[in-house]
């Protein structure tokens, strides 16, 4: 039984996809938790979906699950959410702009917290791409008041119970620590590594990581306002 999924989102990565199964077959064999892997294609156009029945059929602990069609980022993660099976879930961009081995590194804490995420520090972006996001950064605290400086960071650890419950909408990816606050849960970010992107395309541009966070700190308000949150006390 596994006891960790890391969901890895796939939208047009066929560039990727050999160095991701590399470099996360590597992970597992390394891993702190019994580790698989669950590939998420997100309605890619190219070769993605070919390329990962490969790397599934080749190893035990690859799985996938492939959409009729582009749903976005969010929709992608909720799906993994919905279809672990695992005590714990993990995510990770198959840019592999982080690394997995420092999935580890966020392990360590998993048991005193319900989510544990990266910050990456010294960050191999552009400069535009870094001002942007930590103006997004700062509006995002500002709304939600969750102390994380790099929620965009695509390396995280969340118990599994406390993922299933979060009620995802798009854009709702930038705001995970927050919605595990609703659920009174407990967070922790810890610095990890950064690369730079070695091949395929970044999927935001300046729209979607500046003028569209703004727009979904307001839809957060409001399901914030309609959140419930219960605990069962007993049953029989």
């Amino acid at each position: 039984m596994y006891e960790f999924t890391i969901i890895v989102p796939v939208y047009n990565e066929e560039d990727n996809l050999e160095r991701v199964e590399k470099e996360l077959l590597a992970y597992t064999q390394i891993a702190a938790k019994k580790t698989s892997i669950l590939f998420v294609n997100d309605g890619s156009k190219d070769n993605s979906q070919t390329l990962v029945e490969a790397i599934c059929h080749r190893n035990e602990a690859f799985h996938f699950i492939s959409f009729k069609e582009n749903r976005g980022l969010s929709a992608a993660i909720k799906a993994g959410f919905d279809h672990a099976e695992s005590e714990l879930v993990g995510y990770i961009d198959s840019d592999l702009q982080t690394a997995p081995e420092d999935f580890n590194l966020l392990l360590q804490h998993i048991e005193e917290y319900d989510l544990v995420t990266g910050v990456r520090s010294n960050r191999k972006d552009s400069f535009v791409k870094n001002m942007s996001s930590k103006i997004a950064n700062g509006i995002r605290r500002a709304f939600t008041h969750d102390g994380m400086d790099d929620t965009g960071c695509p390396l995280k650890v969340i118990k599994t119970d406390y993922a299933k419950r979060i009620p995802m909408f798009k854009g709702l990816h930038r705001f995970l620590p927050a919605m595990i606050l609703l659920q009174n849960g407990k967070i922790l970010q810890v610095p990890v590594q950064h690369f730079p992107r070695i091949a395929g395309t970044a999927k935001f541009g300046l729209w979607n990581r500046l003028l569209g966070p703004l727009m979904d700190c307001f839809a957060y308000l409001w399901m914030k306002k309609k959140y419930i949150n219960y605990e069962v006390k007993d049953k029989g």
